[in-house]
């Protein structure tokens, strides 16, 4: 459920999509909610709701909650959402392989290209960039940290939390700060996005819509819903941050222009003596 949801959030008319992001932000929160009660925290009417949960096939709001509720359960507990106990290796692969294909999709058609635009500009004219992230996105941070110090600038990642205070604190302006959290609702993380902006620096943050993160940082790069990482493990949320980075790198790339090609190449014949050659057929 929670993947046509996503799959045809797109399509939905502005107050239908309300009552998709509130359903996909806390879905196991919505199972126990009524009617009015959903309807009031998407900001829409009751009509609205019974007309949303139509759409996917339900005969009404009660008849969707199972559905919902269905799919939360469903999956080998603390692993993914996507596969069975007894699924065999055949199965769980395609699973996983079509699964991410399916959400990397959904996150392409659901990314906001003015924000890309925004965070490439700060990160071309950044004095520094320092990566933040806890956990599974911690990772991603040092990913990022790999990419970005090609570009000839002072580039760090932190995954401490007290490492991360004390950086946020002593930023300045034209230091921009980039915090990864797929959840966004990380305390730790919201009190250091509002460190770094009441220090100057430029705040952006990869996160869920609308989480609590989101909303203390002035350039955001909002993800989709994608799994519930409360439950199970992070993987397609990771893939996707990796993607967008992937994206954020080669904006920047492209941004410095031909002439900075030449410093690039020096890094890649830098490890050419650390590699065995290729040997031709």
């Amino acid at each position: 459920m929670l993947t046509k949801i996503r799959q045809k959030r797109d399509e939905l008319n502005k107050s239908e999509r309300k009552v998709a992001d509130t359903i996909l932000q806390n879905p196991s929160v919505v199972t126990q909610l009524s009617i009015a009660a959903l309807a009031k925290s998407a900001g829409v009417s009751e009509p609205t709701v019974n007309r949303f949960c139509r759409s996917f096939l339900s005969k009404g709001f009660p008849d969707f909650k199972i559905q919902l509720a269905k799919s939360l359960v469903s999956g080998a507990m603390f692993v993914t959402r996507s596969v069975e106990q007894d699924d065999v290796a055949e199965q769980y692969t395609d699973k996983i392989f079509t699964s991410t294909i399916a959400t990397l999709d959904a996150a392409r058609k659901h990314i906001d290209i003015k924000a890309v635009e925004l965070a490439v500009d700060h990160l071309t004219q950044a004095k520094q960039i320092s990566f933040f992230g806890l956990g599974a996105s911690g990772s991603v941070a040092q990913d990022a940290q790999h990419k970005f110090f090609r570009f000839n600038l002072p580039v760090v990642a932190y995954d401490d939390v007290l490492m991360q205070r004390m950086v946020a604190s002593v930023s300045h302006v034209g230091d921009v700060i980039f915090i990864i959290s797929y959840t966004g609702r990380t305390k730790d993380m919201v009190e250091i996005a509002q460190l770094a902006n009441e220090a100057g620096a430029t705040v952006i943050a990869l996160t869920i819509e609308n989480s609590p993160l989101a909303k203390v940082c002035p350039v955001v790069l909002g993800m989709p819903h994608m799994e519930n990482t409360d439950v199970y493990m992070p993987m397609i949320s990771r893939l996707t941050q990796l993607t967008i980075l992937d994206v954020l790198a080669t904006g920047v790339t492209l941004r410095r222009g031909v002439g900075f090609h030449q410093h690039l190449d020096k890094i890649k014949q830098s490890l050419r003596s650390t590699r065995y050659s290729i040997e031709e057929d």
